[in-house]
């Protein structure tokens, strides 16, 4: 055990990429505690071998074609003209153009490497603070996973053999909830600083609304299936895939074949980095779950209380610190084996929790040191990591009260599946 984690840790202390740090630390336990070599390659193939799992790459692929297919163009330009005439508007229209492009993708990462391209230079263009503006981005980007379809969950209800589906609508309103909060915050800041905001249209809200109105029901499209069951998530992920290759080639024409092909290269990197993190994390967890670890852990947490709210609050400080130095699927990968039978015990839904756990985990992704939302936004807004690091900081304590409300109120999260999916 020692073995492990020590290695673990000084692998991420000199710069070794997490998930690389994590399939080189067990390779090391797995070698010092006499296990066969070909353990490695069964872990890993079963980790990801998995029905399920094929929506991952397939939600990936429906947001590079979102992209490349200039959609992303039209939805922040609606959400412009929706809410841009309140003051700091385009701060405003950056958090609503996440929601939408949150019902298409489910990937954070998507949302702050394509919205974010676009929103960044309107935000400068207007005078806005460029980083204000990359703080904002980045918070909104957490939405992405929130709010259905969600490629965190699909990892977690794999896992966890919960239904997907409840899991997508247990996060419709926990993300509205987020973008309620950022708005909030955002308001209150623009108010300040005094940015300026859009003249308010009817003509232009029903314009954008024209011009928007396909990829629109993209979300629609999605929910509804899972409502009425005429499909699954794995399969309205490839809906979702045809449906942003028909928009984007043949309604816009904004997607030639150089396009598509890089659409489909990025979606090939992004995938194998995501499949190499889960296969590293299912080896790591094997050891943990092999060697008793996860029990012991499971029995120290459960002496401390058994009380539900405090085992859930605990689970999460744990999620929480986590997420400052690892990506969430390795951590949904290697820490589920640890939390499921403890919530399990004490009778937390695993809906509720699931939804909650991604949330946590979500925030981690715009927590210094090692978020990738800040990452990706200081890459494509040409911003100083440091900077923007300082500045995104007071955008994490509205999301974190979002968790806590939906962490001690379960029906924020269980109502709406309960209602449409008993």
């Amino acid at each position: 055990m020692l073995t492990l984690f020590i290695s673990f840790f000084v692998l991420l202390l000199i710069g070794v990429p997490v998930a690389v740090s994590i399939g080189l630390s067990a390779l090391l336990s797995l070698v010092t505690n006499g296990y066969p070599i070909i353990i490695i390659a069964q872990k890993m193939i079963t980790g990801i071998d998995s029905f399920t799992f094929i929506a991952i790459p397939m939600f990936i692929l429906a947001g590079e074609l979102m992209n490349v297919g200039k959609i992303t163009d039209r939805i922040f330009n609606f959400a412009k003209a929706v809410v841009g005439w309140v003051p700091g508007g385009l701060a405003h229209a950056n958090i609503f153009a996440s929601v939408i492009f949150a019902g298409m993708s489910g990937s954070a990462i998507a949302d702050a490497g394509g919205l974010g391209t676009v929103e960044l230079k309107a935000m400068k263009e207007s005078g806005f603070e460029d980083y204000f503006s990359g703080a904002v981005t980045a918070a909104s980007s957490t939405i992405g996973p929130i709010f259905p379809p969600s490629i965190p969950m699909v990892i977690y209800g794999g896992i966890a053999s919960v239904s997907i589906g409840k899991l997508f609508l247990g996060g419709v309103v926990p993300g509205l909830l987020m973008a309620v909060a950022l708005s909030v915050y955002a308001l209150v800041v623009s108010l300040k600083m005094n940015f300026p905001r859009e003249k308010f249209s009817l003509k232009g809200i029903a314009l954008e609304f024209i011009r928007a109105f396909i990829p629109l029901l993209t979300p629609v499209i999605i929910l509804s299936g899972f409502v009425t069951g005429w499909f699954t998530p794995t399969e309205a992920s490839s809906i979702a895939v045809v449906y942003a290759l028909i928009v984007g080639g043949l309604v816009y024409r904004a997607m030639g074949w150089k396009s598509f092909i890089q659409a489909l290269k990025n979606t090939g990197m992004i995938t194998a980095n995501v499949v190499f993190i889960i296969g590293s994390a299912t080896l790591f967890s094997f050891i943990l779950t092999n060697q008793g670890i996860t029990e012991k852990i499971a029995t120290a947490i459960l002496s401390v209380s058994t009380n539900p709210w405090a085992i859930l609050a605990f689970i999460n400080v744990i999620l929480f610190l986590l997420g400052l130095i690892m990506e969430p699927g390795a951590i949904l990968i290697m820490m589920l084996p640890v939390f499921l039978p403890i919530v399990t015990k004490v009778n937390i839904d695993l809906v509720h929790f699931g939804v909650t756990m991604v949330l946590n985990l979500m925030i981690g992704q715009i927590t210094p040191p090692f978020g990738m939302c800040l990452f990706t936004i200081a890459q494509v807004g040409n911003l100083k990591l440091e900077k923007l690091s300082r500045a995104i900081i007071p955008w994490i304590i509205p999301l974190v009260a979002v968790l806590m409300l939906s962490l001690f109120i379960p029906q924020l999260v269980l109502w709406l599946p309960n209602l449409l999916m008993k």
